[in-house]
């Protein structure tokens, strides 16, 4: 039986994030060029969202490329904004044909031009699409992201707008990329490392985590199903006992 039929369509996550980690050592144990790996995560990418359409998930934001990693070694970064580009433009299909609406956050200014291009032309194309919203996080970092959004509050109590007694979680939540998207209620990360890496911090605060020992491109629809089964076996308290629930 598949997961996905044990998956109670009552309790579903409305939001699932994933750190989508081990492109290069997968590629490493094969012999092959990290390249290789990131080429092969692509297929990955296909079936978490493809996962999500059929579970109807309604978002999807998936941990692409980290600010970080533009210091990685140069022809890897070339090849992963070449990946992007070719990437959207093979997929744009599926989004139509499934619904997906596709959206993006970090400081998406320090892509390349065709890249930059490449991804406003698919948003545009996928902005009345409902069913599922794709969000990938493009030159993201959470701590940035989180210092802009205070810069932001600074400047509106400087200009007069707001008062520091007026911001709250709301307000400063209004204020971060994700202001239009709800907290992830799942954060999934392959690899089997146990960290964050400086994802969605602010918006973490209460999400189920769940970390495989799998690497990203071995990844499939199946691992997102007991994802979500899993998630819907534990108890969400929210700092309440379980008693109050």
């Amino acid at each position: 039986m598949s997961f996905l039929d044990q998956i109670d369509n009552i309790k579903l996550p409305q939001h699932i994030a994933i750190i989508m980690d081990g492109n290069g050592r997968w590629a490493k144990q094969k012999g092959k060029l990290r390249v290789f790996g990131h080429q092969n995560g692509v297929k990955a990418v296909r079936e978490a969202l493809e996962g999500c359409v059929k579970a109807n998930i309604k978002f999807l934001t998936l941990y692409a490329f980290s600010a970080e990693n533009w210091n990685r070694p140069k022809l890897e970064v070339i090849a992963l904004m070449e990946l992007l580009v070719s990437s959207l433009k093979k997929e744009i299909k599926t989004f139509q044909e499934n619904g997906v609406r596709l959206n993006a956050i970090g400081d998406i200014s320090k892509l390349p031009s065709n890249a930059q291009k490449k991804l406003q032309e698919t948003i545009d194309a996928t902005k009345d699409n409902t069913h599922c919203t794709l969000t990938l996080a493009l030159s993201y970092s959470s701590r940035q992201e989180i210092v802009e959004a205070t810069r932001n509050l600074a400047k509106k109590v400087k200009a007069g707008e707001l008062s520091i007694e007026e911001i709250n979680d709301d307000i400063f939540s209004a204020n971060l990329y994700t202001r239009d998207l709800p907290d992830p209620d799942l954060l999934i990360r392959t690899s089997g490392e146990l960290r964050i890496s400086n994802f969605l911090l602010w918006q973490i605060a209460y999400s189920e985590l769940c970390f495989l020992d799998k690497m990203w491109p071995e990844f499939t629809k199946e691992d997102l199903y007991k994802s979500i089964v899993e998630y819907q076996q534990r108890e969400r308290r929210f700092g309440k006992t379980s008693e109050q629930l």
